[in-house]
């Protein structure tokens, strides 16, 4: 089957094209001279370029027909490239005026990773002409491409089986000084392209990178550009995306990390570039979620965050899969393949927001019981790898699993807080936060994010060691807000002090500083944040004297549980005058169980 612009030609002609399959090019020869000869004749007679694509094995796999300035490659996705990089296709056509390489010949050579690129001059009575031929360098030279000329394919010196042999194993040698050919994890570019400052920018392209490093993605190398208008189609200019994606090949990448979220189409434009996996940020951190999700509860969030972000980005119908309707009046094209897949995903996606309901009415029936006994529950908030998961450790001896890593912790845990000998309190880890935190994500775990909102107390875990940690704040403060926590009693509390240096860390602790300055490393300042705690949840303690009859004894018994009692004074009549010291909200929860009123509480002098 003949590619490219068949309009126009005959039908002797058209055979007299597809004769070409029949050939094969000798392993040692780039291009046979009765075949380039043939070529040539042929383009001359329909005043053409044409052009053909030949395997290592001197196979003919396709024969394009162009115009008379250009021929255009078709999909080649399918060959894979080798360890060196390369397709193992060299691509052959005619120049009807000699004319040398252009510059698309020469960008299709580096974007197709194509074994060569050859122009075959057409001369005088379409007689083989000058030749132009180029291939690819190793990452690291100073020009791409080398361009070669020869005066005829006659004359054409280039033993192709060795020089391809030698050509790939350079490339591959320079490859591996400095990535792991062996290495099956996926390698990347990562690509910021705004308008907002360069600090701002480089901010977020660390974030990403690390990111990136939490998927178990191996960056290769990052590119920023600021930019006062953003291209539409592609984020930057396509030229500038075609240099981008030769350097990605050049480099071995088998995806691009864009640091903005991208459109559908923004998708599509980029895809029709390259054959390399294109992601922007909300979809790496969709994939982190995913695999990071321990319990069903979290898969469940994850899924439904992942198809409610791929809900918007259905875009081809595939028009061999459409379906016919039966029924006179109902004939035509039927459900197509996009609205199938709608369907499909808004069924799932409804059938996960009903599972999902039920574990919130489950969590519900949890926070209700918690209410009920008046036991407050403290949350950790604050960016994610800022440390919560080692303070809640350290707070409540839980030993869950500690990783230097972005959202290590998905799932909330909900572990007891000892608050001195009479008190205590249910302290939550939750989800870490993030700058731009996917919409679907807040969305899909609104029962976890819950916990937060419900709180009586948030700890704001910040990582005192982070330059940027007033720019994480404020993101954290912002997420807390969407979410409907920012009304919620809250202590920020600053973790890492002990990677500050000895100058920094005496400034932090000096007397006055209002700031909670812990290490959940070391313990240090462990006791002061609890105090704190017990006081901004129970209250301050109050002392009472309290009279009990005999038949109360049960009362007595409960103070003697909570360690409340100070000292005991028995009567005579089986009765007892006790001096109780708990906290208010100890009192108020005493008096509604027990049916005390106020009457009976005497103030300590």
């Amino acid at each position: 089957m003949l590619h490219g612009n068949l309009s126009g030609l005959a039908p002797s002609q058209i055979k007299a094209l597809e004769r070409i399959y029949r050939r094969k090019i000798p392993a040692e020869n780039a291009i046979s001279g009765d075949l380039a000869r043939y070529l040539t004749e042929r383009s001359h007679e329909l005043g053409r370029q044409l052009g053909i694509l030949v395997d290592r094995r001197g196979e003919i796999k396709y024969v394009i027909v162009g115009d008379d300035r250009e021929i255009v490659i078709p999909d080649i996705s399918h060959f894979p490239r080798g360890r060196s990089g390369l397709r193992g296709l060299r691509c052959i056509h005619t120049h009807l005026k000699e004319e040398p390489l252009s510059q698309d010949d020469l960008t299709d050579l580096a974007l197709l990773r194509l074994d060569l690129m050859m122009a075959i001059g057409v001369g005088d009575e379409g007689l083989p002409g000058r030749v132009h031929y180029a291939h690819l360098l190793p990452h690291g030279n100073e020009d791409a491409v080398e361009v070669v000329e020869a005066p005829s394919v006659y004359a054409l010196e280039l033993p192709f089986e060795a020089f391809l042999a030698s050509l790939e194993s350079e490339l591959e040698r320079k490859a591996a000084e400095t990535i792991d050919l062996s290495d099956t994890r996926e390698r990347a570019i990562l690509i910021s392209v705004s308008g907002a400052p360069r600090r701002e920018m480089e901010d977020s392209l660390d974030e990403l990178a690390e990111l990136a490093r939490t998927a178990d993605v191996v960056v290769l190398e990052r590119i920023m550009q600021r930019t006062r208008r953003i291209n539409p189609k592609y984020l930057m200019g396509a030229g500038k995306i075609r240099e981008v994606v030769i350097e990605a090949l050049q480099r071995h990448a088998t995806m691009l990390i864009f640091d903005q979220e991208l459109s559908p189409a923004q998708v599509r434009a980029l895809s029709a570039v390259t054959e390399m996996k294109i992601v922007d940020r909300t979809q790496l951190i969709l994939d982190i979620f995913a695999q990071r999700a321990p319990s069903l509860e979290g898969k469940l969030q994850v899924e439904l965050a992942q198809l409610e972000h791929l809900s918007t980005r259905l875009v081809r119908g595939w028009t061999h899969l459409e379906r016919q309707k039966g029924g006179i009046g109902l004939r035509g094209p039927g459900e197509t393949q996009l609205e199938t897949d709608r369907r499909l995903l808004g069924r799932r996606i409804k059938h996960l927001k009903g599972r999902l309901g039920r574990v919130e009415r489950q969590r519900d029936v949890s926070r209700r019981e918690r209410r009920r006994a008046e036991t407050p529950t403290v949350a950790l908030v604050g960016y994610t790898n800022a440390g919560k998961t080692t303070l809640f450790n350290a707070l409540t001896e839980a030993g869950l699993e500690t990783r230097d890593q972005l959202f290590a912790t998905l799932d909330p845990t909900v572990r007891r807080l000892p608050l001195g000998p009479r008190d205590h309190a249910l302290v939550a880890d939750t989800v870490g936060f993030v700058r731009d935190l996917p919409h679907e994500l807040v969305a899909a775990f609104k029962s976890t994010l819950t916990e937060t909102r419900d709180a009586a107390l948030l700890l704001h875990v910040i990582d005192a060691s982070d330059p940027h940690h007033e720019d994480r704040l404020r993101q954290v403060e912002a997420v807390l807000e969407e979410i409907g926590a920012s009304e919620v009693d809250c202590i920020r509390v600053y973790n890492k002090v002990d990677r500050l240096s000895e100058e920094r860390r005496r400034e932090l602790e000096a007397p006055g500083n209002a700031k909670i300055w812990v290490s959940a490393k070391s313990g240090l300042n462990l006791d002061r944040l609890v105090e704190t705690i017990r006081r901004r949840v129970a209250g301050p303690c109050v002392a009472r004297k309290l009279e009990l009859g005999p038949e109360e004894s049960r009362i007595r018994a409960k103070l003697f549980d909570w360690h409340a009692v100070r000292r005991e004074q028995a009567h005579e009549t089986g009765g007892w005058t006790i001096d109780v010291e708990l906290p208010a909200s100890r009192w108020r929860e005493l008096c509604r169980a027990e049916g005390l009123s106020e009457d009976r509480l005497q103030q300590e002098t």
